[in-house]
C-alpha cells in the first residue's frame, strides 16, 4: 500500500472520528458562546434585579417612596428607619431570635442524627443493616405518615404550641441521610481497618477519621437543614398559637401578605413616619439575609459534596 494510501485512510478514519463525537464534546462556537452569556446574563438580571428594587426599597424614606408610587428602583433618599424599628426589640426582633435559635439547634440536632445514620448504614456488617437502609427508602417512596397524623401525633405529644414542634416533624430527611452515606462509604477501608488494629473505637473512627475526611458534605448537607428550618413556615402556621413563638417567616407573611402592623409600629406607620412598604420589603430583606450570607461560603463544597458523595453506594 502506497504512503498516499495510508493517508487517505488516516484522514478518513479522523473525519468519522469527528463526526461521531457528541454534540457536547464539541469546541463552542462564538455564537454559541454569546448566545450562552446572553441567556445567562438575562437569568442573573431576572434573579437580582427584584431583590435590587426590595433593597432599595426598604432603605427608602417616606418621599421617596411616595414619588415613585410604590416600589423604588434607584436609591435616592437613604433611611434606616425601617430597619432600626424592626430591630429595636418588637416583634421582628423576637421572630428573628426563635428563627435563629431553630435553625441552630434543629441543624445541630439534624446533622447529630443524619451522621450517625449514615455511618451505621455505611458499616456493611453492622447489625440490621440492610432492613434498616430499606425502612428508610421507603419512606421516601411512601411520602411519610401524612400531615393529619403528624399533627395528631405532635398533639398527642404535648408538643403543640412548643419550639419542639418547630424541629422534631423535620428532624431527619432520608435522602441527606443517604448522601451521607454514600460519602462515607468512599473513606478508604484500609484506613478504617489501620485504625481498628490500633485499638481505635467506632466512636474514635468516626469523630477522627470519617468526619475531617468529609467536611466537604458535612457543609453542604448542614447548609441543606439549616435553609429547611429557616424558612420552614408550615409548621409554625400549624403547631403554634402563641404570637410571641412564631418564627420569622410567619411573621412575614402577617405583614407582607395578610398587610398586618408589626407590634409597636403602628401609630409610626400610621403617621407616614415609616413607610409600611418599607417596613415589608425590609423583612423580606431580614428573611433573605443569612442564606444570601452563609451560601457563598457552602458554594465550593457543593461540587464535592454531592458529585463525589453520590457516585458510588
Amino acid at each position: 500500500m502506497s504512503d498516499t494510501s495510508v493517508l487517505v485512510h488516516d484522514g478518513e478514519e479522523k473525519e468519522v472520528g469527528k463526526r461521531q463525537r457528541p454534540a457536547w464534546e464539541e469546541p463552542p462556537t462564538r455564537i454559541g458562546q454569546t448566545a450562552k452569556g446572553t441567556i445567562l446574563g438575562i437569568a442573573l438580571l431576572a434573579i437580582l434585579f427584584p431583590l435590587w428594587i426590595v433593597l432599595v426599597t426598604s432603605l427608602s424614606d417616606a418621599e421617596t417612596i411616595s414619588r415613585s408610587g410604590g416600589l423604588v428602583v434607584w436609591p435616592q433618599g437613604i433611611s434606616l428607619d425601617a430597619y432600626r424599628e424592626l430591630l429595636s426589640g418588637g416583634e421582628v426582633s423576637r421572630a428573628m431570635a426563635v428563627s435563629i435559635g431553630v435553625t441552630v439547634v434543629g441543624t445541630l440536632l439534624s446533622m447529630t442524627v443524619s451522621v450517625l445514620a449514615a455511618y451505621g448504614l455505611s458499616r456493611l456488617g453492622s447489625l440490621w443493616h440492610r432492613t434498616l437502609l430499606f425502612t428508610l427508602m421507603a419512606t421516601m417512596f411512601f411520602g411519610g405518615a401524612g400531615i393529619i397524623p403528624t399533627y395528631l401525633l405532635i398533639q398527642s405529644l404535648g408538643l403543640m404550641n412548643s419550639y419542639a414542634a418547630l424541629i422534631l416533624p423535620m428532624a431527619v430527611n432520608v435522602f441527606n441521610i443517604l448522601v451521607l452515606r454514600a460519602f462515607f462509604m468512599n473513606v478508604g477501608q484500609e484506613i478504617i481497618d489501620s485504625a481498628r488494629i490500633d485499638g481505635a473505637s467506632e466512636v474514635r473512627i468516626l469523630w477522627g477519621i470519617v468526619l475531617p475526611l468529609s467536611r466537604a458534605v458535612l457543609a453542604v448537607i448542614s447548609l441543606f437543614y439549616a435553609v429547611a428550618y429557616w424558612g420552614n413556615w408550615f409548621a409554625g402556621f400549624i403547631y403554634i398559637t402563641d404570637q410571641d413563638k412564631l418564627p420569622l417567616q410567619n411573621v412575614l407573611q402577617q405583614i407582607v401578605v395578610a398587610g398586618e402592623r408589626p407590634a409597636g409600629m403602628a401609630q409610626a406607620i400610621g403617621t407616614g413616619q415609616i413607610p409600611s412598604l418599607a417596613v415589608q420589603t425590609a423583612v423580606m430583606v431580614l428573611a433573605l439575609l443569612p442564606v444570601a450570607v452563609l451560601s457563598p461560603f457552602v458554594q465550593r463544597h457543593f461540587k464535592k459534596g454531592m458529585l463525589i458523595g453520590a457516585v458510588k453506594g
